[in-house]
């Protein structure tokens, strides 16, 4: 048993935990953005999806990776944009929304697959201009940081500032106070002039930004093509991450990290005489069970915050 934790939990399997988990962060900061608006963002799916054919596509045409990230990130914006108009201006529920929109993008993108690529399930061409890694020489003969720290690819680089330029625009700018001002409370927010729908327009388009990001670092990042649903449930896995985190962009991050190193461990374990079906379950469980924490961490701090403060007259 100790022989083989001792084959697993190695310096590589953290690089492989962050590379794993790159794709649901980005998913965890795009929900982040519209929970912060108090609005519940389940179309991120979709959104990373479409992102990731999209990136995949014109990375193809283009020739130049950078391409095919920006027009992920806007073919996310254009989603993010029909669920804000669906539910913001026609007041639809945003739940039946994100549900139609994530079953839609699933079959247009398959449907897509044949049209454009004339394949179906798969299209990996070396026309495909995958995001780059970069490799510091000088890492490479220093123990744990050069196997850890080495060969990062481009956008899992930027996921880091990401998560660092999100909580200073929450916490330290004015847009970021609107943005949690509206989702604490929208009639508060009203009565002290914040333009309630336009701040919630914004939130949502961001969003999309970011998880078409998302979906592009998963198809010319994480890998070079697209899979049909190659998501595979990591825009859900995002929307859990966040809710670990309570919105906040750092600890979302965390839950997708957690989630990410578990699934590493998982696949390191199969060798090993793992059942398949029980490595793929162990990140889902692990990110339930925290959740299920969080959850009920929360729900005390609630309760307690709601008892009477009792004073005694002097």
């Amino acid at each position: 048993m100790f022989e083989i934790l001792g084959k697993v939990l190695t310096p590589s399997l953290l690089y492989a935990a962050i590379r794993t988990a790159t794709p649901v962060i980005y998913a965890a900061l795009c929900c982040a953005v519209t929970m912060q608006a108090g609005i519940l963002n389940i179309g991120t799916e979709g959104i990373m999806l479409m992102g990731a054919w999209v990136g995949v596509a014109f990375s193809y045409f283009s020739g130049s990776w950078i391409v095919g990230v920006l027009a992920g990130m806007v073919a996310g914006m254009i989603i993010a944009s029909i669920l804000a108009l669906g539910s913001i201006k026609y007041r639809a529920a945003m739940p039946a929304i994100c549900t139609g929109m994530n079953m839609l993008i699933l079959a247009f993108t398959r449907f897509l697959l044949g049209a454009v690529f004339n394949v179906n399930g798969t299209f990996a061409d070396p026309k495909i201009n995958a995001i780059p890694r970069i490799h510091l020489a000088f890492l490479e003969g220093i123990p744990f940081i050069g196997e850890v720290f080495n060969d990062w690819c481009v956008t899992e680089i930027l996921m880091i500032f990401v998560v660092i330029v999100l909580a200073y625009v929450f916490y330290k700018t004015r847009w970021g106070l609107r943005l949690r001002a509206v989702g604490k409370n929208e009639l508060a927010a009203k009565s002290v002039g914040i333009n309630v729908v336009k701040i919630q327009y914004q939130a949502l388009i961001f969003s999309g930004a970011l998880g078409g990001l998302a979906g592009a670092h998963l198809s010319l990042g994480y890998s070079n093509m697209f899979v049909q649903n190659m998501t595979n449930n990591r825009g859900f896995v995002g929307l859990a991450s966040m809710w670990f985190g309570g919105g906040d962009p750092a600890l979302s991050a965390l839950g997708g990290f957690i989630f990410g190193l578990f699934e590493s461990i998982g696949s390191r374990l199969q060798p090993y005489g793992l059942p398949s079906q029980l490595s793929l379950a162990i990140p889902y469980a692990i990110i339930l069970i925290i959740l299920a924490i969080a959850m009920i961490n929360k729900k005390r701090v609630t309760e307690k915050k709601k008892k009477p403060v009792i004073t005694q007259d002097v």
